[in-house]
């Protein structure tokens, strides 16, 4: 587990260790759960996928999301996919959500969880079978945007992926397709999460927002996921209750990507040809620079295909692009 958790005083969580994922469990991986801590003293929960048998220091990666799931959903299954192709890595719950700790609950924070990533890196950093110099991660929907951000400030990061990401920040200030971008249309938003704030205080009680409704067509793929055996999980915000009604306050006044263009780790971006968020990659691949770049529109494919759906989830090319870049 974590070498230094005494050290740094972290929280004791309770964690299930029965198999309870949404996908099948590999024999080919060893599966352990851990804990480590981020900047803000917030202890975070994840599981760790290791190829059985491995020897010596291993290239790792750290694996979060999408926006509103838990580890157990898709970000496990990714992670345990590369611990089948030689790779150590972590699937994590975010702050506040999840296994992992933080109060109040089912909030999101463009600067801590951007920070999550960077702790994940603190911790691999530090164990043994892991190269240090071998790091990389892997954010998908909304985390894909947060792990874009957290390659833009911590450069022992070497490799990033983002998988059918959205930009949290933009799509909270400006609505879907950028379809709400007034200064007026944010100003009434504003009002309508501020007077919440209020209401919360004085209730002494977060009003959640509500888990994926069955709506237009992408919510529907959604609801396809969350609500139903193929991705349910009991811990999801997405598949229950969903995230506080003031959790997106924050993502209105910090802007997340706006040094996307310093960034000299190498990047891939993967996006679904059919996804309706399919912009925030094309639009963030036009930020970045160098030849270390690269987009990957993948045919036919919506947005959630790539959450789970392993005839479109391009596994090999990931492994390849980690191969090259964290060696």
């Amino acid at each position: 587990n974590n070498p230094n958790a005494n050290r740094f005083m972290e929280e004791k969580l309770n964690l299930t260790e029965a198999w309870d994922k949404v996908f099948t469990q590999s024999d080919k991986v060893e599966h352990t759960k851990i804990t480590f801590h981020n900047r803000y003293g917030i202890t975070l929960a994840a599981d760790l996928y290791a190829p059985k048998n491995a020897t010596g220091k291993l290239p790792a990666v750290a694996v979060s999301g999408p926006f509103g799931a838990v580890k157990e959903q898709a970000s496990g299954l990714y992670a345990q996919t590369l611990a089948e192709r030689g790779f150590l890595t972590i699937a994590f719950d975010p702050s506040f959500t999840g296994e992992s700790g933080g109060q109040p609950r089912y909030v999101a924070s463009p600067d801590i969880n951007t920070e999550d990533f960077c702790a994940a890196v603190d911790y691999l950093s530090s164990r043994d079978d892991v190269d240090p110099g071998r790091i990389g991660i892997l954010g998908i929907c909304g985390w894909g945007g947060m792990a874009v951000n957290a390659a833009a400030v911590d450069t022992r990061i070497k490799a990033t992926v983002a998988a059918t990401m959205y930009d949290m920040s933009r799509v909270t200030a400006n609505g879907y397709f950028d379809a709400a971008d007034s200064a007026d249309a944010r100003h009434e938003l504003r009002q309508q999460l501020n007077e919440q704030r209020t209401e919360d205080y004085r209730n002494g009680v977060y009003a959640l927002a509500g888990g994926v409704a069955d709506a237009p067509q992408f919510v529907k793929d959604y609801h396809a996921y969350y609500k139903t055996k193929r991705g349910y999980h009991p811990r999801s915000l997405n598949s229950n209750g969903g995230w506080n009604k003031t959790s997106s306050l924050s993502f209105l006044n910090m802007p997340l990507l706006g040094y996307a263009g310093e960034i000299r780790s190498a990047v891939l971006l993967i996006h679904g040809e059919n996804a309706h968020s399919r912009y925030f990659s094309e639009d963030t691949r036009k930020k970045l620079k160098g030849d270390n770049k690269e987009l990957l529109i993948i045919p036919g494919a919506n947005h959630t295909d790539l959450y789970d759906n392993m005839e479109k989830i391009p596994f090999d090319k990931i492994a390849e692009f980690y191969g090259k870049y964290l060696r």
